[in-house]
C-alpha cells in the first residue's frame, strides 16, 4: 500500500488517497479534488511508482465530498476503472441533476432556519460552487454495508459509517498490524469531522454520528487510515475522544443558551467559533444545529419562535451522550 498525500487549501489541510497494487489489480481509495495542481501532483505520485491514470482498475470512494471524489471521473475516462461508492452518495458522485437540486434545496431551507444572514449566505454559496473542484462525473457502481471488494492481495469489506455524510463508508481489511481500515472522514487524527453542515441530508446528524463512533470503537481495529493527515494508531481511543468532545460541546451549548438564549444556530455558532468565512459559514452553524437538534430530540432544549432555549425540567446530559 502507498499513501498519496496532496495539499488542500480548499478544505482542511492534507488530503490522502491510497494506492493498492499487485501484479493484476491497481486500486485507488479516494482521489482528491480535480484542480489542475492536484491532478498534476496525482500524476506525479503515480509516475514515481511506474503507473499512470490509465493503469487504474478500480476506485473506491469513502464519500461524496469533492476532496475525495473530484478526480474519479477523469481517471475513469482514461482507464475505464470501476468506481465504487455507497448507494446513498452515488447520485451526488455521478452529479445527478435531481439529487443536486434536492441537496441545494435542503441547504437553502437550513440556511434560513439556522439564521445565517443573507450576506453570509451569498459568501457561502460562492464557496460551495464546486465546479472547479470536480472533473467529469464518473459512472458508479453502488455498494452497501457488508459488500466485499476484491483488490487483489486483500479484500475490502464495506462498513457503512454515516454522520459526516449519509453514505460515508469505511473499508476494513487484514493489514500488517492486524485488522485495519480506510476510514475517510469518519474519524480524523487532528480535527473532529463536521456533522450537520457537511451533509444536510443526514437525519438526526449528531445521533447518527455518535452511533458510528461507538460502532468504530467496538471494531477492535489495530489502526486506521484517514482521509486527511496521518495514520491513527489507536482508533478506539480516538473515537472515544471524539465522543467526549461532543459531550463537552453539548455542555457548552447548554451554557450558552442559559446565558444568551433563546438563540438560533448562527448565534450559538458565533459563541462557539467566532466570526466565520468561506466553507466554515456552513460548518459552524451546521455543527451548532446538529447539537441543538440532538438536545431538542432528547428534551434538554426546546425550539421556540425566538430560537432554542433550555428546558427548566430536563434529563441530565450524561443520559443522552
Amino acid at each position: 500500500m502507498h499513501v498519496l498525500t496532496f495539499g488542500n487549501h480548499e478544505f482542511e489541510g492534507q488530503n490522502n488517497a491510497y494506492l493498492l497494487s499487485d501484479t493484476e489489480t491497481v486500486t485507488l481509495v479516494d482521489t482528491g479534488i480535480a484542480t489542475p495542481r492536484i491532478r498534476e501532483q496525482f500524476a506525479t505520485e503515480l509516475h514515481e511508482r511506474g503507473l499512470g491514470f490509465a493503469d487504474i482498475d478500480q476506485i473506491v470512494l469513502t464519500h461524496w465530498h469533492p476532496d475525495h471524489t473530484g478526480l474519479a471521473g477523469d481517471i475513469q475516462a482514461q482507464s475505464g476503472a470501476t468506481v465504487y461508492v455507497h448507494e446513498a452518495d452515488a447520485p451526488l458522485v455521478r452529479r445527478d441533476a435531481d439529487a443536486l437540486d434536492e441537496l441545494h434545496g435542503r441547504q437553502r431551507v437550513y440556511f434560513d432556519e439556522w439564521g445565517i444572514p443573507p450576506a453570509a449566505q451569498d459568501e457561502l454559496r460562492s464557496a460551495l460552487a464546486d465546479d472547479h473542484l470536480v472533473g467529469q462525473p464518473p459512472t458508479v457502481q453502488s455498494i452497501a454495508e457488508g459488500v466485499t471488494i476484491d483488490v487483489g492481495e486483500r479484500d475490502l469489506r464495506v462498513l457503512h459509517a454515516p454522520g459526516h455524510a449519509a453514505g460515508l463508508c469505511c473499508f476494513t481489511f487484514d493489514g500488517a498490524a492486524g485488522r485495519e481500515a480506510f476510514v475517510g472522514d469518519a474519524i480524523l487524527p487532528k480535527y473532529t469531522p463536521n456533522v450537520g453542515g457537511a451533509d444536510v441530508r443526514v437525519d438526526a446528524p449528531l445521533a447518527t454520528y455518535l452511533d458510528t463512533l461507538e460502532r468504530l470503537a467496538n471494531q477492535e481495529l489495530a489502526r486506521v487510515w484517514p482521509g486527511h493527515r496521518d495514520v491513527i494508531e489507536n482508533p478506539t481511543g480516538r473515537a472515544r475522544e471524539i465522543i467526549a468532545h461532543h459531550r463537552e460541546r453539548a455542555s457548552r451549548i447548554l451554557d450558552i443558551l442559559r446565558k444568551a438564549g433563546p438563540a438560533d444556530a448562527w448565534t450559538v455558532s458565533a459563541h462557539l467559533f467566532g466570526e466565520l468565512e468561506g466553507i466554515h459559514i456552513l460548518h459552524g452553524p451546521g455543527e451548532a444545529y446538529a447539537h441543538l437538534d440532538h438536545l431538542d430530540r432528547h428534551g434538554l432544549v426546546e425550539r421556540t419562535e425566538d430560537g432554542y432555549r433550555v428546558r427548566p425540567e430536563r434529563p441530565a446530559l450524561e443520559t443522552i451522550m
